[in-house]
């Protein structure tokens, strides 16, 4: 799993769904395998355990070959939804979020316009009165 750098901020979603996946052993486990299946470190150690397997061990390594990495694709394919279900609950968390900060900035901003508007208008008649000599006798 990618681990969060103390120093920076985070998305609460991100840090929500974190810590529930830090909780569960087998989505670290999937986390794991699924980070290490997407490096450039699992295609080296494939070219050169095919490679050595192809050329030293077996004179006709095909069928066998064909099943393992057929075998080796139907799990990686898995631990890749896993991954992309985790992506998807955190986009959900996040948006959840942002829809509920919208929401709240929206209302401070209506707020924020009423009280101009209120202030522009009291300056206003101030303004109106004050220019006005006739308003100034009454």
């Amino acid at each position: 799993m990618t681990t969060t750098q103390p120093n920076k901020m985070h998305h609460p979603g991100m840090l929500a769904e974190a810590e529930r996946r830090s909780a569960l052993v087998q989505l670290g486990v999937a986390d794991a395998i699924t980070a290490f299946a997407g490096s450039m470190n699992f295609v080296y150690l494939h070219a050169a355990v095919f490679a050595v397997w192809m050329l030293v061990f077996e004179k006709s390594p095909w069928p066998t070959l064909t099943l393992i990495v057929s075998l080796e694709a139907i799990f990686l394919s898995t631990f890749v939804m896993i991954g992309q279900n985790r992506q998807a609950s955190f986009q959900q968390a996040k948006a959840d979020h942002d829809f509920v900060a919208s929401e709240l900035e929206l209302h401070t901003n209506t707020e924020l316009t009423k009280l101009v508007h209120q202030l522009t208008t009291e300056i206003h008649a101030r303004l109106v009165l004050s220019a006005d000599p006739k308003a100034s006798d009454a």
